[in-house]
């Protein structure tokens, strides 16, 4: 099991939050998604065998944040 914090620039909102939940969330092997609007942070636990790191950070790219 994989537990990683990610610094996430561009959020502005709760639909971003709930935009990035809802993304990294319907991964398979992802187990929980926290984003912290106010922090920019994102705290994700995965199954490292189910996806990956850099499936994760893809996932918020692809929503339009940038991840450090």
């Amino acid at each position: 099991m994989g537990n990683v914090t990610l610094n996430v620039n561009g959020m502005s909102c709760g639909h971003c939050v709930k935009s990035i939940e809802g993304s990294v969330g319907s991964l398979d092997g992802v187990e929980l998604v926290k984003a912290d609007l106010v922090a920019g942070k994102v705290n994700v636990e995965f199954n490292d065998e189910k996806v990956t790191l850099e499936k994760i950070k893809e996932t918020i790219e692809d929503q339009g944040y940038d991840v450090e």
